[in-house]
């Protein structure tokens, strides 16, 4: 019995130091996590480009669809974005290739989207299954004009959820990890003239 007692002190030791170990390689270097922040603000003024460059009335289809794959592969499967309207208090909220589509069918002459002020509004936390999660917010501006007629214009704030996920590949025989920055959803906050 002593034996026994001894040798489920050791396993559980081990365990434990195993799980502290585990823990300690899943974590954030506080060194990456300065270069994690830059890849993720990089990432979503990306998107705000690529928004710009499918709303805009000048862009070939094919181009457009280019763009929108682009775009697309910034997201976590399944992640939804918001849209408002001043005319409405419902938000409305799409998966990311429908809204993109939407976004080329809207009904004026020139489209005109600006994003700006994208900032960090929380920081990267730690979830149960290794994960990180962080929020970065941005202002996005929206003119909508019919020949020289501004017929509507807006500015919503939007939350932008990030993702930051420990990944891993092969380079010439070798496994690297590194982590990566994912896109979630995009909730508007806030809606104004």
């Amino acid at each position: 019995m002593k034996n026994y007692i001894t040798r489920l002190s050791i396993t559980l030791a081990i365990i434990c130091f195993l799980g502290v170990n585990l823990s300690a390689q899943n974590a954030v270097d506080p060194n990456r996590e300065k270069a994690i922040d830059s890849l993720a603000l990089e990432k979503v003024k990306d998107l705000g480009k690529y928004i710009s460059i499918i709303g805009n009335k000048d862009t070939p289809f094919s181009e457009a669809t280019r763009v929108m794959d682009r775009a697309e592969e910034l997201f976590a499967p399944g992640s939804e974005m918001g849209v408002s309207s001043l005319a409405s208090e419902e938000i409305e909220y799409y998966k990311v290739r429908e809204y993109f589509k939407r976004l080329m069918a809207l009904n004026y002459d020139k489209v005109t989207i600006e994003w700006y002020d994208v900032q960090y509004i929380s920081d990267l936390e730690r979830q149960p299954d290794g994960k990180y999660v962080g929020v970065v917010t941005v202002y996005q501006k929206f003119e909508g004009k019919s020949g020289d007629l501004l017929k509507y214009k807006d500015t919503t704030k939007k939350d932008i959820t990030i993702y930051v996920e420990k990944k891993s590949t092969q380079i010439a025989g070798r496994t690297v990890e590194f982590w990566d920055v994912i896109l979630g959803d995009i909730r508007v906050s806030e809606t104004s003239v």
